[in-house]
């Protein structure tokens, strides 16, 4: 519409201008040419900046969204910084964008300037050069009016209304059809299925990943290597602090490792060829529940159809909490729902997001065992999902396909079978957690599993030095000789 009454509108003033005085459209007209053509040729480019600047603006927007509800989760996990340095990445970018927009917006202007501007200045200054060439004063007032009532409101209108309004249109439209054509295989936002995803590339590979808090630090995880196919359930396993939470936090990419890579399914974490792929982000590559989840958080912000939502929480074991609750609703209370609940709601959330990896450390502390094992079990049955669980209690690594290790400086990875043979931090970690514990308990890392030291309390007296496994010499009744052999040997 604004492109057709340019054309009537020029055309008309332009026949006038002739009908006048052919000289006045000389005047007139090269410079009306010279900003048309000027102003198409920054059209495209213009289109390019407009929808890089509208790219950048929404994966702000998404970052903010993503980050504010957050907040205390990034303060506990002591991300601040690092958080801070990819929102300043994205705010860079956007700035970036904005200023080639506005540099490309001032040809726009200068378009204007030379097509509607400039053949008023012209008229002025060669009026002595047209009333030579017989061209009457009536006739220059007249193409003065046609220049400055037609030609440039005309002008004016071509380009704000299709250089910066039709441009824009046109960008919006453009990544609708893109976002709605057959290539989208989500149209609703719903992530798919981990099933769906690529079945010949590892679910998570580490090679040689290094990270100490600090440069002068010793590593807290040192030149680790695994590779987990797609719908492996690993346990992690070690003493307090060694740094089973570290790992979680470099594969889900709250850490950045001080050397080495890591990849989920075959991209880099973190990394901005994934997120340009769309594969990879935060929450549609890795789950990860929060111990202390915020209820409000706890709802996915796409529509989740209700059978759907029911049989995740039948799956993770929510549904008798929702049937309690719908029945015999409880009244508010200022904390919400009990540690306990929150995290059966987390879990739930986390098996509807559909992620090819689920990453639970003390995603379950507040869980009994039954409901620990079950949730465990529901996420370990994903088809195609890959769960890798840190584990508080050795029943966690008994279910797991694979078991890792980490006493700090090595690390073991194998069955719950091949560690029990391989590993003494293993048996001893098993030992420490057996139903039926020895009498009395064996002291942690005795190679010969042999408890030395006689103690009270067994089952007959006598002070007996006490076998742990297949007996081959017992003592004979009374006190064993200082540094003397056991039963005789020599």
């Amino acid at each position: 519409m604004v492109s057709r009454s340019f054309v009537f509108t020029a055309a008309g003033a332009l026949i006038g201008l002739f009908s006048l005085a052919p000289p006045l459209l000389l005047v007139v007209g090269l410079p009306l040419l010279a900003g048309l053509a000027l102003f198409l040729a920054t059209l495209r480019p213009l289109a390019r900046r407009q929808e890089a600047f509208l790219v950048a603006d929404e994966t702000l927007a998404e970052r903010y969204g993503a980050l504010c509800p957050g907040l205390r989760d990034i303060t506990a996990a002591g991300a601040e910084e690092r958080v801070a340095a990819d929102t300043g990445r994205h705010i860079d970018t956007e700035r970036r964008a904005a200023a080639s927009l506005a540099r490309w917006g001032v040809l726009r202007v200068a378009a204007l300037t030379i097509g509607g501007e400039l053949p008023i200045v012209l008229l002025l200054v060669a009026a002595p050069w047209l009333l030579g060439q017989g061209v009457t004063p009536g006739a220059l007032v007249g193409a003065l009016s046609y220049v400055t009532q037609s030609l440039l409101p005309a002008l004016r209108s071509l380009v704000h209304g299709l250089g910066t309004s039709g441009s824009r249109l046109v960008v919006v439209l453009r990544r609708l059809l893109r976002e709605d054509g057959p290539a989208s295989a989500t149209p609703t936002g719903r992530p798919r299925h981990p099933a769906d995803g690529p079945t010949d590339v590892p679910a998570l590979t580490l090679k040689s990943v290094t990270f100490a808090y600090g440069p002068a630090a010793a590593p807290v995880v040192d030149g680790l290597d695994l590779e987990l196919a797609p719908g492996t359930h690993l346990a992690v396993v070690g003493p307090s602090g060694i740094g089973k939470s570290t790992l979680t936090a470099l594969v889900a990419g709250v850490l950045e490792p001080g050397h080495g890579v890591i990849r989920i399914c075959g991209y880099p974490v973190p990394g901005a060829e994934a997120a340009a792929a769309g594969y990879w982000s935060r929450r549609r590559r890795t789950s990860t529940p929060a111990p202390w989840p915020r209820t409000w958080d706890c709802c996915g912000p796409d529509p989740v159809p209700e059978a759907e939502l029911l049989a995740a929480a039948e799956a993770v074991g929510l549904l008798p909490l929702l049937r309690r609750r719908s029945a015999d609703p409880p009244p508010r209370r200022p904390g919400g729902a009990l540690r306990g609940e929150r995290q059966l709601i987390a879990l739930t959330r986390a098996w509807l997001s559909y992620a090819p990896l689920v990453l639970l450390d003390e995603a379950t502390c507040h869980l009994d065992p039954s409901a620990e094992e079950r949730a465990e079990r529901a996420f370990a049955a994903r088809p195609g999902g890959t769960l890798v669980v840190v584990a508080h209690r050795i029943s966690s690594a008994r279910r797991a396909d694979r078991v890792l290790v980490m006493d700090g400086r090595t690390t073991a990875y194998g069955t719950h079978r091949d560690l029990l043979e391989r590993s003494a931090l293993y048996r001893d970690l098993v030992g420490g957690w057996s139903p039926v514990p020895s009498q009395p308990a064996l002291a942690l890392g005795d190679p010969d599993r042999v408890d030395a030291v006689a103690g009270p309390g067994l089952a007959v007296d006598g002070r007996h030095v006490v076998a742990h496994g297949p007996v081959g010499q017992v003592q004979a009744p009374g006190d064993l000789r200082d540094g003397g052999p056991l039963g005789g040997q020599g």
